[in-house]
């Protein structure tokens, strides 16, 4: 496993990273432990929770604090807030001070930890000035409960807002942000990464594997395999509206190069511009092995060309 720094600063993460969506959705704790602890023989550090993840809302903290019961500082733990939490609360503008520092207890407390690495924004609050968001996650870093911080959906301007508010204030910037971004969604190259390359953000994909599309599981035409994500309702619509010229395209430039697909989706979108760790989630600890497995291919710059014109917009 290959390691880099988050961003402008000195944290550390892996590059190949762990979604921790599946925890107390698909996961039950016994499950959530047997992934983290793949995870980490696997040399993965770097672990992605938010506040929202798991049903009920929570749970997935819940369940990974427990998982790391013995090896909290052998991880980069990293969760979000800023989603609703189903309260119904008409108050809560989720970037507020208010709102910040009642949730980061409510984590610390469901992971079982008195810091956090990374503490995400996971949503633009356009009720809240950015100001004061950075100003209460500030506090955090100064108290303690927080090292380093992270947004996530955010626009390239949002970003660069970000980064000017925190250098005038004199606050802690983010060094992360989360977008969607893989070889058949490329809309952050256009505006986003050029604004993380300017603040020195490093960015953190999500859905790398596109639902599972870029796996290789899938063919165009053919029912996807029964058990499968694609197969349930749930996800059938993605299904119906992949893209198939660049999923196909992806499978041949892999084919050619001698790689799995798995390997094009993680260890080429890893080599992009910008981008630091490709966060992946699992619900098996086979599928962490082979995420990890995936992270350790390089390309060359000529292969990279070659990925990315396979993959470009006509």
């Amino acid at each position: 496993m290959r390691y880099r720094p988050l961003g402008d600063s000195g944290l550390l993460v892996s590059v190949v990273g762990l979604g921790c969506n599946n925890f107390g959705r698909k996961l039950d704790a016994a499950g959530t432990a047997a992934v983290v602890a793949a995870a980490l023989d696997a040399g993965i550090t770097f672990l992605d929770a938010a506040d929202i993840y798991g049903e009920p809302s929570g749970s997935c903290e819940t369940f990974l604090g427990a998982a790391l019961k013995g090896r909290r500082d052998e991880v980069v733990l990293a969760t979000k807030f800023g989603m609703d939490m189903g309260t119904g609360r008409p108050d809560e503008a989720r970037g507020s001070r208010r709102y910040i520092m009642r949730a980061v207890e409510d984590s610390l407390r469901r992971l079982q930890t008195d810091y956090i690495d990374l503490y995400q924004f996971h949503k633009p609050d356009p009720s809240t000035p950015i100001e004061e968001t950075l100003s209460a996650l500030d506090d955090l870093v100064r108290q303690g409960k927080v090292r380093y911080l992270g947004s996530s959906q955010f626009a390239g301007w949002q970003v660069t807002d970000a980064s000017w508010t925190a250098r005038v204030r004199g606050l802690t910037p983010f060094v992360s942000t989360q977008a969607h971004y893989n070889w058949v969604h490329r809309s952050p190259e256009t505006e986003l990464i050029p604004a993380c390359l300017k603040a020195g953000v490093g960015l953190i994909p999500y859905f790398p594997l596109e639902l599972g599309l870029l796996t290789g599981v899938y063919k165009r035409g053919v029912t996807p395999p029964e058990g499968t994500r694609l197969a349930g309702a749930r996800y059938a619509a993605g299904y119906a509206r992949a893209d198939w010229d660049r999923v196909e395209a992806i499978d041949g430039f892999a084919a050619e190069a001698g790689i799995t697909m798995l390997d094009a989706a993680i260890g080429g979108l890893a080599a992009m511009p910008g981008v630091v760790s490709v966060i992946a989630g699992a619900t098996k600890p086979e599928q962490v092995r082979a995420n990890a497995q995936a992270g350790s291919w390089q390309p060359t710059p000529a292969e990279l060309t070659a990925l990315a014109e396979a993959t470009a917009v006509r």
